[in-house]
């Protein structure tokens, strides 16, 4: 009669048997992750608005192009609005910091690039963020805007009006204007009470954005970034030369009437990691 194997040999031959299988594995999701991303198809960029899911007024995205435009000229960095017909089965997030990669958003060496992206078949918003801003457009930030800014004019059926201002929120951090930032919040708000818990955050809000002007003030413009690592604010344009282009707050006025076709526009080969906020409505 055969004698049983002992368990420590029963041990010894599943052993090789195991890690073969989990072998197999990582070599299937190593296969399997990179055709997903490879199966993701991009919209042309054909400026700094693309409007593939056709929810932008015209007169807006002439005005907003313009906008966009002259902020790139006054601070260097680049913001992209982006609406989508489709995810394609992806996360917002996963789609985002591939569509900015492959746009190629921002200057290489900087990474200044941004993008808005609203998916509104998924119900679905995003504020893709360029390594080289993360630490200025923070989550925490970006969070805010889609929060306090974008998502109570999408719920109030006001797609368009949460576009423009969810741009110029992002404009108002890039160029540093906490009090315009802090005033969007409120004017965004469903009703004309405010609670508590709403004015302490957006008090705390308003320090924090105060704290980084300062550091500008003081010839040290540096905001750390939530690896630790510190990024240098961009200094090639004055604060206030900047501001009179978006001090009005208005998208309506007559800088709208230059032409809104932005051929010419491309992005300078920036990359993106991740950085940003999403949210739904």
């Amino acid at each position: 009669m055969t004698a049983l194997p002992s368990l420590p040999e029963l041990r010894r031959t599943r052993a090789p048997i195991a890690w073969l299988f989990a072998l197999v594995a990582v070599l299937a999701l190593a296969c399997v992750v990179p055709a997903h991303a490879a199966g993701l198809t991009f919209p042309a960029l054909t400026g700094r608005v693309v409007d593939q899911a056709g929810v932008i007024p015209a007169d807006l995205e002439a005005t907003l192009t313009t906008r966009l435009e002259q902020l790139e000229r006054q601070s260097g960095d680049q913001l992209v609005v982006a609406t989508l017909t489709s995810l394609q089965g992806t996360d917002i997030a996963d789609y985002g910091y591939q569509l900015g990669r492959s746009w190629g958003i921002g200057q290489a060496k900087l990474n200044n690039g941004v993008l808005l992206i609203v998916a509104p078949t998924e119900r679905k918003v995003r504020i893709e963020v360029g390594y080289g801003l993360e630490g200025t457009l923070t989550d925490a930030l970006t969070s805010v805007v889609i929060q306090k800014v974008i998502l109570p004019r999408f719920k109030a059926g006001d797609m368009p009006a949460g576009i423009r201002e969810g741009a110029e929120a992002i404009a108002d951090i890039l160029q540093k204007q906490p009090d315009k930032l802090e005033q969007r919040t409120l004017e965004a708000a469903p009703s004309n009470t405010i609670s508590p818990e709403t004015m302490l955050f957006v008090f705390a809000f308003g320090i924090f954005l105060l704290v980084v002007i300062a550091s500008g003030f003081f010839g040290q413009p540096v905001v750390p970034t939530a690896g630790g690592s510190r990024r240098r604010g961009s200094s090639s344009t004055s604060d206030t030369s900047s501001s009179s282009s978006w001090s009005t707050g208005s998208w309506s006025s007559g800088s709208s009437s230059s032409s809104s076709s932005d051929s010419g526009f491309s992005g300078g080969g920036g990359s993106f990691g991740g950085g940003g906020s999403s949210g739904s409505w």
